[in-house]
This record gives structure tokens, sequence and C-alpha cells, in this order.
């Protein structure tokens, strides 16, 4: 711990608590264990200025007793939302508001706070404005600021957000959670301390604590923007689609996948050759979109996601919303128990938005049986790579990885099997799939249809070779299986309220009988029923009225969409569903693209570089969330 300097003036926070001896006896305890200790989650880890305390956050000690589902582990205080527990972002707001009575709005990701310019005063709905500093810039950070961290590094997909709480000469102290589970040395009113240095013409800068962390900046409420930085709305010419066409070379030939990889070979079956397009005449052509326009698409994939999951848990606590999406109410409490079932998360999920100078619009999340793996993470590069484009850099290059370090991180003990049904575009998208787990090291088969499956003497179901089923990666839908129970209940409620998914019976194992097992886990789990539902569309319009990437949605058909036309969709698979209806947008018609490619315009640098995004056979297909 630095000494204060001898002559600094110090900038230094906090207010009496009402209360402030109501967990020292809990802090006591904590310090006088031994500081390389981790501490469970939820234990407290020390007190920020104003007697505001920082949690552990080690989910793996989470206990089940006392986290028994999703909704206990959101934070409230004073029946104000905070955040996750204990997530950085949730500190942050709950500082704020502990010590302020302010808030900021909810963001996908901490480093999205960069971009916020107000907070919100709860107790009268007020705006107060904020401004952010880049890091170098000539604004001294100040206590009681956001110290903000970009992606990268320690913080690779998320960034963080930290309470500055004293800043001095050369150094900037913060309080955080979700940093490290250790707690801090007793008396101490912040969790770590970085370096700062000033420049000669007046640039402060700030250590990003090591791991390769990266600073962004510091996010302060204050009335003076001076040195502040500049956020100017993206030139909406910038969102438009071009399409561009590579020079015909027939010395560089039309076989360019690899027949010896099983997914390539399938692939190249499906598509009858080595192609992208259906039609032989697009096999040169792609689509560049601009930097701004990657970089907003990632900031929508990664909102609209957090929105989703707000909306599925929504719906879940209100039986009236959770009727309009035909599902079979006995199939309920099964969702339910999935979606409290905090280990129970996604491996991917898919966006499908439309991109134009009117923005970004979604159309639907493909959260329960998402595709287009291959195109994006496989075949798009090799297409680029066979003929010589060179206009950017191929956006799927890592997307491969990605769901590699998905696969290793969700705690699979055993084979999991790839099911999918006889469909050839589903059987490339198997054996890619199957590719990815196997290079995160786990065991994998392969079920083309469900021909041999059987019943174990214990109840559970086995494989043609006698091997039980305890993980499943399906390219089926979750309706798939509903439409099984649907068949077999039709029109009779009675045995539809009695039905219980995946017992035994004397015929062979079932789709549904393998999904809905209690002692099999799917991926995607059947929570995904929810978000992947468009019945989930206008539940979304009405939590987040006018959102900028909602498009306005209606149960009932209403005059403002009768006035500017609108597209009627019905909430499932199913034809005998409820219908939403949202607003029409022109959508492109004819065959793909061979890729789609992104001009880099980054306004804010004036660079010209360029990026490639995946290939899509209709509106613009956003990144995978893992």
């Amino acid at each position: 711990m630095q000494s204060e300097p001898p002559e600094s003036k110090l900038d230094k926070i906090g207010r009496q608590p009402q209360n402030p001896q109501r967990l020292e006896p809990e802090i006591r305890k904590l310090s006088e264990q031994t500081p390389a200790n981790h501490e469970p989650f939820g234990s407290v880890l020390g007190l920020a200025p104003g007697n505001v305390p920082a949690y552990s956050s080690d989910y793996e000690t989470a206990d089940d007793r006392e986290f028994p589902n999703r909704f206990a582990y959101r934070s409230y205080v004073d029946d104000v939302y905070m955040g996750q527990k204990w997530q950085c972002v949730e500190f942050a707001r709950r500082w704020l508001y502990e010590n302020h009575g302010s808030i900021f709005d909810e963001v996908a990701m901490a480093y999205d706070i960069f971009r916020l310019r107000q907070l919100r005063v709860v107790a009268d709905g007020s705006h107060l404005p904020l401004h952010s500093f880049r890091d170098g810039a000539r604004r001294r950070p100040e206590a009681g600021g956001l110290l903000i961290w970009d992606e990268g590094g320690h913080f690779s997909t998320t960034g963080h957000v930290a309470i500055i709480t004293e800043v001095g000469h050369d150094y900037v102290r913060i309080a955080e959670q979700n940093y490290s589970h250790r707690a801090w040395p007793a008396g101490q009113d912040y969790s770590r301390e970085l370096a700062l240095s000033v420049s000669t013409s007046g640039e402060y800068v700030i250590d990003g604590g090591g791991d390769g962390a990266i600073i962004l900046g510091w996010v302060l409420q204050t009335d003076d923007p001076t040195h502040a930085e500049t956020i100017e709305d993206a030139n909406p010419a910038l969102f438009n689609l071009e399409l561009h066409e590579l020079p015909d070379d027939p010395a560089l030939g039309d076989e360019w996948l690899d027949l010896q990889q099983p997914c390539e070979a399938a692939y190249i079956a499906k598509m009858g050759a080595h192609t992208l397009a259906t039609h032989a005449a697009d096999r040169r052509k792609y689509l560049r979109l601009s930097e701004t326009a990657l970089a907003e698409l990632k900031r929508a994939t990664a909102e609209l996601h957090t929105l989703f999951m707000a909306a599925t848990e929504h719906v879940l606590r209100h039986e009236e919303l959770l009727e309009k999406f035909n599902i079979p109410r006995a199939i309920w409490p099964r969702i339910r128990q999935s979606w409290d079932n905090r280990r129970n998360e996604m491996i991917t999920g898919r966006f499908d938005f439309a991109v134009s100078e009117r923005g970004l619009k979604v159309y639907e999340y493909n959260c329960d049986s998402a595709s287009c793996h291959m195109e994006a993470g496989l075949v798009q590069g090799k297409w680029a790579e066979h003929y010589g484009c060179i206009d950017g850099y191929d956006p799927g290059r890592q997307l491969a990885e990605r769901l590699t370090q998905a696969w290793r991180k969700a705690h699979v003990d055993d084979v999991i099997h790839v099911m999918h049904d006889r469909d050839s575009e589903e059987t490339y998208h198997a054996l890619y799939m199957k590719r990815i787990i196997e290079s995160a090291g786990l065991p994998t088969r392969v079920l083309r249809g469900l021909e041999g499956l059987s019943w174990a003497p214990d109840g559970n179901v086995l494989d043609p070779d006698g091997v039980p089923i305890r993980w499943v990666w399906k390219t089926w839908a979750w309706e798939t299986a509903l439409d099984q129970i649907r068949e077999e209940c039709e029109h009779d409620e009675e045995a539809m309220a009695a039905y219980r998914p995946g017992q035994v019976h004397e015929h062979a194992p079932r789709l549904v009988d393998v999904l809905m097992r209690k002692e099999v886990m799917v991926y995607e789990p059947l929570w995904t029923l929810i978000p992947s539902n468009k019945a989930i569309l206008p539940v979304l319009w009405r939590i987040c009225p006018n959102h900028p990437y909602l498009l306005r949605s209606s149960f009932e058909l209403r005059d403002e969409l009768l006035e500017t036309g609108y597209a009627p969709k019905p909430s499932t698979g199913s034809s005998a569903g409820p219908t939403t209806a949202s607003p029409s947008l022109p959508t492109a018609t004819g065959s793909p693209p061979a890729g789609c490619r992104w001009e880099t315009r980054t306004q804010t640098f004036g660079s010209s570089t360029s990026a490639t995004a995946p290939v899509s056979p209709s509106p613009v297909r956003g990144g995978a969330s893992d």
C-alpha cells in the first residue's frame, strides 16, 4: 500500500453509513484469512467508500441452496435492479445508487459504459450528464468516476468497470467486483492501486494492471465536457451493403474444399459443387459492409442477447404471456426447471438482422438450433483464400476457436451425441460441430436419424452401439419434439395435462424421449424455446418500446401497423400457433453472393481498411453468442 505523498492533494470520497458496524465482523473475519485464499461466492471482500460492500464472484463456489435459480442471481436495492450478482457492472451501479441515488442504463458489456451520456436519478427520474475521457486525455481522473477497461487481455470479452476512490500524484485507487476473489487488506477501502503518469503536455495515462488489460478511459458525472470524447452518430450510408465481384480467372479452378474432411465432403454433396452461391454466375460475388456497421452489429448482438434473456425471465414469470407461445402446458415446469439451472447455458446462437441506411433491426434470435456455423467459420475463409480476395480479412476466422472454448467451458464429462435428421444441410452442419467438439478434447458420436435407439434396463436411452445418451447437441429444433407431444395428445386436454415427457414406453425411443429425459443434458437447452419463439418480439417491444434495434411488434394488428405495412409471423414453426405482426422491411431477393465482405471506413480515425462478414442467404446474420 503506497503512503500518501507528503505534499499531494488527494481526491477522496465517501459518506457516513447509517450503520457503520453492520458488516465489520464479517470484514474482520475475512481479513484474518490467508490473502491467497479465494473467498466463496457472495462473501464480502471489502467495503468501498460509502460503506458499499464488494462481494466475491467465484461462481464455482455458489451454493445452490442459496442461489437455486437465475432470479436469485439478480441484485436489487430498494426494488431497483442493480445487475447480476456479483459482476463489475452490478457493483458500479450499486455504488452510484448507494452514494448518489443515481444509476446508469443497463449495458451488455462493461466497456459500453464509455458510450453512455447520462445517469438517471432514481428518486425523480431526472438525468445528469456523463462525459467520457479516453486514456491519455488532458482531463485528470477524479474520485467517484468510473474507470473503464476495453475488451482485451484479462477482460478479453466484456471489458471491466471500477469505481475510482482516490487519485494521487502517481496512482489511482479503485474499488471493484469480479476481478479477484480475495479479501481486501483490513482497513482498506479499495481493491487495488494502479500507476498514473502525466506527460509534459498534461496527458493522463493509467496503467491497465497487467495481463494485457487495456484502459479505455474514465467516465465522469460533470457539466464540463472539456477534453471529453465526442461520439457522433454514424453516417447512415455506412450501413448499406455493397455488392462486388472478383475477376474471372479460369486458372484458379473451381475446387477448393477438402474432400478428405467429412464435413466439407458433406457440404459439397449438399451444394453440388465447391460454392457458397446457388447460381454459378454469383460464385465470385461478395458484399462489403463498413466497419462502423460491423461494430454496431457487435454491440447489437451483445445488447440484444441481454434483452432476450430478460424477456425470457419475464415470460416465465407471467403465465398469461407464456400462453401466447403455443407451448404445451405439460412442458412448462420443465422449461422453468431448465431456465433455473444456472449451469444450463447456451453454446451458441444466431441473430438475424436487417441492415441498411435505416440502421439495424433484429428479426429473430435463433438460439434453439442455430445454423450457418460452417459457412461463416470455415467455407467463407476458404473461398476468399482460393479466389484471392484480399479486400479484407475473414471475420469468421475466430468462430471455430470461440466455439471450441465454449465447449471446453461446458463441463461435459461423457460422450456427446451429435443428433441430426437425414437432411443433407443438417448433415454437414452436424459434422462441422463434431469437428469443433473434438477439437475441445471431448469424445463425440454422431447419430443420423433415430434408427437403432433402444431402452436400457435402468430407463436410459442407448445409441445403436449400446452407449448411454447423456449429453446431446442437436440440429433438431425443440419444436420438432413438441410436435410429437401435440400429435400424441391432439384434442385431448386431459392427456396433455397428464403427459410426462421422457417416460419409458414399449416402443423405440423417439426424439422427445431422448431430449426430455432428466438424465440428458441437451444443447441448446429447453429454455431456448422461449427466446427463439416469435412471440418474444411483442414482449420485448412492451419492455423496451422504441428500442433502436427492435421492430414494433404486437400480438394484435394495430392501426399503426395497418398504415405502415406489416409482416405476420407465426409464433412458432407450427402454422397452427398464434401470430405476431411487425412492420415489413425490404429484403434482398435472388441467390446470395459467394461471400459477404465488410469495407472498413472507421469515421473516428478516417482509416480505410476492410473486413469480411459471414455469408447470408437472406438478411445479414449476426455473430454467434457463446
